[in-house]
């Protein structure tokens, strides 16, 4: 079985629970992917199917060359399998590998915010507003140590770009899914923007957030 699959981020939505509360959603386009290659260890070293999604009409010859006898998809992920014989070039995948209830793990690019400063990028406090300064309200303050190390410590929180980076939203719950349309709902924010490309996968630290929510329920009893 497929670890996850390819899709879209559609747009934000709100449905209504059993008991009528509102549920704040992201519609996500998932699938159909394609297994383009399946990757063996005794072939190449490791275990692993590389999948495609959305179809275009523009693709370079080497691009096709390696998608001989499927559709010409423009998007192409690797992923790490152990039963990569369970797999078969050509087999299509799509968001039925899901159901309601179950917990995902969605990955994206985050929207970039180009050079941002101190205060919008790590929300510093920024100076004080008085006592004769007028120029240093935003400004980071002292950056450098004193004698020892005299230098600007690597990892220092400073100003610069600010998203257009990979973030993994953990542990998103499956609220629907519509197989005839290929869209699954799921609760809470995805990172990226409306129609970024999303790698929805199994959640793998469930287990983990499972047991830390029953050991915070027995505290409060």
């Amino acid at each position: 079985m497929a670890e996850g699959l390819l899709g879209k981020k559609v747009g934000m939505a709100q449905l209504f629970g059993e008991k009528g509360e509102i549920i704040p959603v992201t519609v996500l386009e998932v699938g159909p992917c394609f297994v383009t290659q399946v990757k063996t260890v005794e072939k190449d070293g490791y275990g692993a199917v590389q999948m495609g999604f959305e179809e275009t009409k523009r693709l370079s010859k080497p691009a096709r060359g390696h998608l001989k006898n499927l559709p010409s998809l423009k998007y192409l992920r690797e992923v790490r399998t152990t039963g990569g014989a369970n797999f078969q070039v050509g087999q299509k995948l799509n968001v039925a590998l899901f159901a309601s209830g179950d917990l995902v793990d969605v990955i994206g690019i985050s929207k970039g915010k180009g050079h941002a400063g101190v205060v919008k990028r790590h929300h510093f406090a920024g100076s004080k507003k008085t006592h004769g300064q007028s120029d240093r309200m935003r400004r980071p303050g002292s950056s450098g140590a004193t004698t020892t190390p005299g230098r600007v410590l690597r990892g220092l929180r400073m100003a610069g770009q600010m998203g257009n980076k990979r973030v993994t939203t953990l542990n998103l719950e499956v609220v629907t899914v519509d197989p005839e349309r290929n869209l699954l709902a799921v609760k809470g924010a995805v990172p990226g923007a409306k129609d970024g490309v999303l790698f929805i996968r199994r959640a793998r630290k469930q287990k983990k957030t499972a047991k830390v929510q029953a050991q915070l329920g027995k505290k409060k009893e």
